[in-house]
């Protein structure tokens, strides 16, 4: 018999939410009611966002009810709240990191997590404050595989990604518009997880911070095509890769998830 084969990385590519009604036609059918969303979101796609606590009221309240609604097995990463990641307020942090750690339990009891994700807007810069209250998180959470996400460029020392390394945590790399201060594009893997968030190009809305047109982008093929060779790379090092798009006005994520997985089943990444 031959030596077994390395188990190949675990590719999956999805969307930052899904409960939107202008998704409508551009994935789910007209006139689908929104208790439906997630079931026909589960029979595209096999892995899922969400924020959590949920943000808008149609949402489910519980991981329990979202596994429930899939209409096939999919996985979650779970988005932390601004509790949790804008404002660091020590008297809401304990009620809000203990919220966290019971949604997630349901989800990584049933092999259905695949990261809690916190991600840190621009404002959050590389301070002793924020050290601590980083390695608070990572330790608070270090029973569940963990992303972090910064937005700030501050954050990508050498100093930050060993100790990202050594405390297991991923690295999320972002596709965002060319803005001094915001971070590159990069295919650094510092876990076993690799985490991609694609946010648009938008570069006129992150700088007037316009939150009806930030999500507003659609990207072209040549644009996600350009990833291919990235996305290769964190495979080879990752167990698993995730991928998520929170370009959500218009219907560009579901889209621009669907055009990638096209590229890469082409590319024989999937």
């Amino acid at each position: 018999m031959g030596e077994a084969s390395e188990p190949q990385c675990d590719i999956r590519v999805g969307t930052s939410g899904y409960d939107y009604s202008e998704w409508e036609g551009a994935l789910y059918p007209r006139g689908l009611g929104r208790s439906e969303y997630l079931g026909s979101y589960s029979e595209a796609f096999d892995t899922l966002e969400v924020d959590y606590p949920a943000r808008r009221p149609s949402e489910p309240r519980s991981p329990r009810d979202l596994m429930s609604m899939t209409r096939r097995p999919i996985d979650f990463s779970v988005k932390a709240g601004p509790a949790l990641t804008v404002g660091a307020d020590p008297a809401a942090y304990k009620a809000a990191a203990s919220e966290l750690a019971a949604g997630l339990s349901p989800l990584a009891e049933a092999g259905r997590l695949c990261a809690v994700l916190f991600s840190f807007p621009p404002s959050f810069r590389y301070r002793d404050d924020e050290r601590r209250h980083l390695d608070r998180l990572l330790r608070g959470f270090s029973a569940f595989p963990i992303a972090v996400e910064f937005l700030n460029a501050e954050w990508l020392s050498s100093r930050v990604i060993e100790a990202l390394k050594e405390r297991g945590a991923a690295l999320c790399s972002s596709d965002l518009p060319r803005i001094e201060g915001m971070p590159p594009e990069s295919d650094l893997v510092t876990s076993d997880v690799a985490y991609v968030r694609f946010h648009g190009r938008n570069a006129k809305a992150w700088r007037s911070g316009d939150a009806r047109s930030l999500r507003e982008y659609r990207y072209s093929s040549d644009e996600l095509s350009s990833w291919l060779p990235r996305l290769e790379s964190m495979s080879a090092e990752a167990r698993l890769l995730r991928v998520f798009f929170a370009n959500r006005r218009g219907g560009g994520a579901p889209v621009g998830a669907r055009e990638l997985i096209r590229l890469a089943t082409a590319a024989r990444l999937l």
